[in-house]
């Protein structure tokens, strides 16, 4: 029995069977309790369902109990998609670095949806995300193709870079005691850990981590987002080439370099690695 006929049914159980004021007593608990009317108004109680959507409990628009029912809970399943398409991100993040998704060829959201054991649509949101990172461009109809980085887009990168963080590390080569960049050397020498794996993808991560902390010594919270967003875009390959396995290698021992410079206070020698390391960069 639905709750509105239950609730109906008990409200003419407690009321006495008299005419007049009683019979007036039972309408209006009828009508409290939700349930229909048996005359011209039930046709009106569909549309209205209809008008207050599907899954909205009964009553729900006019502040009548609903025996309890239990809430939708769309915020759980707003989470766990997230949570997928920030798996399905990193995977296609480190694909891109590796070389597997190749510069030039189109991808579609159902062919990766497959490969990676999810629908399209989480797929189809991380594509959106790289897009915007300019790491690959919608092709209607058909998919999103992986833009071939040229060397002029790298070096225009590469100088945003350097214009955003070099100032920074100067800054706080002057005002940073020796003891705080002492706390950033096991963030270094992972740099150097993962460039000798050779993996572009891991020395990535690596790399960005440890950008990301000396930035946040700054207490600047939208300069470490941004710089951060810049220093991915600047990861991206040109045409699929790699920097190998040396050149990552070199990039971390700059790192290292630097953080014994800080360590030191010698001005001039961080001033020259900072210049050195992010003209290097690509």
């Amino acid at each position: 029995m639905k709750p509105s006929a239950y609730s109906a049914a008990s409200a003419a159980a407690r009321v006495p069977a008299q005419p007049g004021a009683a019979d007036a007593h039972r309408e209006r608990d009828v009508h409290r309790s939700g349930a229909p009317d048996r005359g011209g108004d039930r046709g009106r109680g569909g549309s209205e369902d209809r008008a207050r959507g599907a899954g909205e409990p009964v009553g729900a628009a006019r502040g009548e109990h609903t025996h309890s029912e239990p809430p939708v809970s769309r915020p759980r399943v707003v989470v766990q998609r997230s949570s997928v398409r920030g798996q399905v991100l990193d995977a296609l993040r480190t694909a891109l670095l590796s070389g597997e998704l190749r510069p030039g060829e189109v991808y579609s959201a159902p062919a990766l949806g497959e490969r990676f054991g999810v629908s399209a649509t989480p797929v189809r949101e991380a594509m959106q995300q790289l897009a915007v990172e300019g790491a690959v461009e919608v092709v209607p109809n058909r998919g999103f193709r992986v833009v071939r980085r040229g060397d002029r887009e790298l070096a225009e990168l590469a100088e945003v870079r350097a214009l955003l963080e070099a100032p920074v590390w100067l800054r706080l080569s002057r005002t940073v005691p020796a003891e705080r960049w002492a706390e950033l050397r096991p963030l270094a020498e992972s740099t150097v850990r993962a460039a000798s794996s050779g993996c572009p993808a891991t020395y990535a991560e690596a790399d960005r981590a440890f950008h990301r902390a000396v930035l946040a010594l700054a207490g600047n919270e939208q300069l470490v987002a941004i710089a951060g967003d810049v220093h991915r875009r600047a990861q991206w390959p040109p045409a699929g080439a790699g920097r190998g396995r040396a050149g990552l290698i070199a990039d971390a021992h700059e790192h290292t370099a630097l953080l014994d410079a800080l360590i030191a206070g010698d001005q001039e020698l961080v001033r020259a690695l900072v210049g050195e390391h992010f003209t290097a960069a690509r």
